[in-house]
């Protein structure tokens, strides 16, 4: 198994985050789509962060509107993610893991509408915004 910066037991994840935190970050679910806070905030002021080990991930300039019901950025920042295959429900997706704690963000997909080509689809559950 992989070591990662930050370590803890699941008692401390659970401790630590809410249930809709550890079930995303910690058991790779997926909130509803549109029912997360950071679907539709632009505040450009800012970057995003790992909600179980506060590591940066995303510039605010990096996000958009997909229309997709989730967060989504172009770009990551370099090193902070983790790419892994994930062949659930038949399909090859790339799974995208916080680098630092090894936590689950969402996936990543090649029909972004910037320059980058990239959509990176992030659970709000998975991150916090940080000014």
């Amino acid at each position: 198994m992989k070591k990662y910066k930050v370590e803890k037991s699941e008692d401390q994840w659970k401790e630590q985050l809410s249930d809709e935190q550890y079930s995303v970050l910690r058991e790779k679910g997926t909130e509803a789509p549109h029912s997360g806070k950071y679907n539709l905030h632009f505040d450009k002021n800012g970057d995003y962060r790992c909600a179980a080990c506060d590591a940066k991930l995303f510039e605010s300039d990096s996000k958009f509107e997909s229309g997709c019901g989730w967060p989504s950025f172009d770009n990551a920042i370099e090193g902070s993610v983790e790419y892994v295959q994930d062949r659930a429900f038949e399909t090859l997706r790339i799974e995208i893991l916080c680098a630092n704690c090894g936590s689950h963000l969402g996936h990543v997909f090649d029909d972004g509408p910037t320059q980058t080509g990239q959509r990176y689809c992030v659970n709000s559950a998975s991150i916090e915004f940080k000014k």
